[in-house]
């Protein structure tokens, strides 16, 4: 079985592909994602197209670096309406990004590129469709005062794996892909190719 890396410092991508039995070293690929992100929304790139290209990205630059590796790049961008949104850094605006996406549907889109032997072998874009309820403006407060201390490293300023959840009122898709990682193609890819036991 060839080693695993995964080209990211997510603690939760890392459980997801521990807690599904494979042995997975993790190396964050530091590129500067804002910057890549900006040059190809100027050159007019979808969001699906950002998620995936900064996947990649991730995943060749450990590819280098551990050329006898399976290599796993991944991204999520949260997509309102064709625009992208990006991680909130303070509570305030965890506020915005929240009020902006009350009531309206948005999708999360999460991108997996697997290099293998220095190039590119697989990729994969999930895609989760997901309506948030008009929630009142003092739950929202309250909600940001409980997690704005847990909220701000995601994409979309909730967490649906905790109370982030209250927040929607439908959910279209795989929930690891809300997590950032569509899992269960990825998966199925390593077991077809047996560099997992299948």
């Amino acid at each position: 079985m060839s080693s695993l890396v995964l080209a990211s410092a997510s603690p939760i991508r890392a459980a997801l592909l521990r807690d599904a039995g494979l042995e997975v070293v993790c190396h964050p690929a530091h590129i500067d994602e804002e910057a890549v992100r900006a040059s190809l929304q100027a050159e007019g790139a979808s969001p699906r197209d950002q998620a995936d290209m900064l996947a990649e990205m991730k995943a060749a630059k450990l590819a280098s670096r551990f050329p006898e590796s399976v290599v796993i790049g991944c991204d999520q961008v949260l997509d309102l309406g064709g625009t992208v949104l990006s991680k909130p850094e303070t509570p305030d605006a965890v506020r915005a990004q929240l009020t902006a996406l009350r009531g309206r549907t948005h999708k999360l889109l999460s991108a997996v590129v697997v290099y293998q032997a220095g190039g590119p072998v697989w990729r994969h874009v999930g895609e989760v469709r997901l309506t948030m309820r008009d929630f009142s403006q003092e739950y929202l407060d309250s909600y940001i005062i409980r997690n704005s201390g847990a909220v701000l490293d995601s994409v979309g300023g909730y967490k649906l794996e905790s109370e982030g959840v209250r927040l929607f009122s439908q959910i279209e898709g795989d929930y690891f892909t809300v997590l950032g990682l569509p899992l269960v193609a990825l998966l199925g890819y390593l077991g077809q190719r047996g560099i997992i036991p299948a």
